[in-house]
C-alpha cells in the first residue's frame, strides 16, 4: 500500500515537473520572438524613406553576395 503511495506521489511529481517545463519553455520562446522582432519605426515621411533605403541597401547587398559566389567561367 505504501509502495502504490509512493508510486502515485512520484507520478504527480511528474507530471508537475513537465507542466512547468512546459510552461516556462513556452515563455522563453514567447520572449526569444519578442526580442528578435524588429523596432517599429516612426509614421510619417521618414517611415518611406527608410523602407526605401533599407530596401536598396538590401539589394545591394543580395547583389553583392550573388557576384562572391557566383561561379567564374
Amino acid at each position: 500500500m505504501i509502495a502504490m503511495l509512493h508510486f502515485a506521489t512520484l507520478l504527480i511529481a511528474t507530471m508537475f515537473a513537465v507542466l512547468a517545463s512546459v510552461l516556462l519553455d513556452w515563455v522563453l520562446l514567447r520572449a526569444t520572438f519578442l526580442l528578435m522582432r524588429p523596432a517599429a519605426a516612426r509614421r510619417g515621411a521618414t517611415c518611406t524613406a527608410m523602407r526605401t533605403a533599407s530596401r536598396s541597401e538590401l539589394v545591394r547587398g543580395t547583389a553583392q553576395l550573388a557576384r562572391a559566389y557566383a561561379s567564374h567561367r
